[in-house]
């Protein structure tokens, strides 16, 4: 069964992994979000293409849950000291990959491409398409003000809270080639345990994606991000409850109305109601094993 996910870095690519260790070789293609990227230090970085990328290859530094294992930085110390932006965490085998996406970029090579040319090098199965090729930029506006998300997010620490979220570029941004055919050839779509506003938001903002989803065949099932009404790392509980007006399942599925037939929750967050089926499991993801098993049970209620 072919299945599509959607999904940002983080908790998303380690579901992306327990997928992968669970459906046959090619089976999976994951759409990944784009707002997050930047550019900085003269490289463009894809964060959540990347988390996916080096999760899925076993090259992640699974203790802090980003960026590569055996990481160094060199780069960034030097680049600091010449005064040059060093709040991003920039690691030198990080910056390899940068660099040569950064040059195929400049030479009109489209990101969806770039990417596809990534993940060959790695020799997965799996195909990571960005939800789009076109600039699409994620914004938060804050008690303090509007800021560019990875400047809120880690320049800022993300300790503004948030009212609203905009999404530059959407309006023009158009579906990356193969993203609408995956969802039409799908036996399943999911929806990562992802930030719905942060992650999930910026790619159902590409609006041909959302109107396959809202016409699609097959069922679609997205995880929830919360355990026990608490995001699992992260803002979301906070922007739940200031934007939405609450950290329940019912809240989770009011940012995918009309678009998912079910939720997979945790049992913390049990018994719980909400207008679409919930499906209740282990969802806290502290194992590749226990992801695996999210997967198993995610893909049962897909298959519905």
């Amino acid at each position: 069964m072919k299945v599509v996910l959607l999904s940002g870095g983080g908790g998303g690519a380690r579901f992306a992994r327990g997928l992968a260790d669970t459906l046959p070789a090619g089976d999976l293609t994951i759409v990944g979000n784009v707002g997050d990227d930047l550019e900085i230090l003269g490289v463009h970085v894809s964060p959540d293409l990347d988390s996916l990328l080096y999760t899925l290859a076993g090259l992640i530094d699974d203790e802090r849950g980003w960026g590569r294992a055996g990481e160094t930085w060199n780069a960034l110390a030097s680049a600091g000291s010449w005064g040059g932006d060093d709040w991003f965490r920039l690691g030198d085998l990080d910056i390899g990959l940068h660099l040569v996406r950064t040059e195929l970029l400049r030479a009109d090579v489209p990101l969806s491409e770039v990417t596809a040319r990534l993940v060959e090098k790695t020799g997965l199965s799996s195909r990571i398409l960005p939800a789009t090729n076109d600039r699409l930029r994620t914004h938060v506006h804050t008690t303090a003000g509007e800021f560019p998300f990875q400047e809120w997010f880690v320049r800022r620490a993300h300790e503004d809270d948030v009212d609203d979220v905009r999404y530059e570029g959407a309006d023009d941004a158009r579906p990356a080639p193969g993203v609408l055919q995956a969802l039409v050839d799908a036996g399943a779509i999911l929806i990562a345990p992802s930030n719905p506003y942060l992650s999930i938001g910026p790619i159902l903002a590409v609006s041909e994606i959302r109107r396959a989803l809202e016409s699609r065949r097959a069922r679609c099932v997205a995880v929830s991000p919360l355990v026990g009404g608490k995001a699992v790392s992260g803002p979301l509980d906070r922007m739940l409850s200031r934007m939405a007006g609450g950290t329940s399942p019912a809240h989770v599925t009011d940012c995918y109305l009309g678009l998912i037939d079910a939720l997979v929750i945790d049992e913390a967050d049990a018994p719980a109601e909400a207008d679409i089926q919930l499906a209740v499991t282990r969802t806290l993801m502290d194992d590749r094993d226990a992801a695996r098993r999210l997967a198993e049970r995610t893909l049962e209620v897909a298959c519905g």
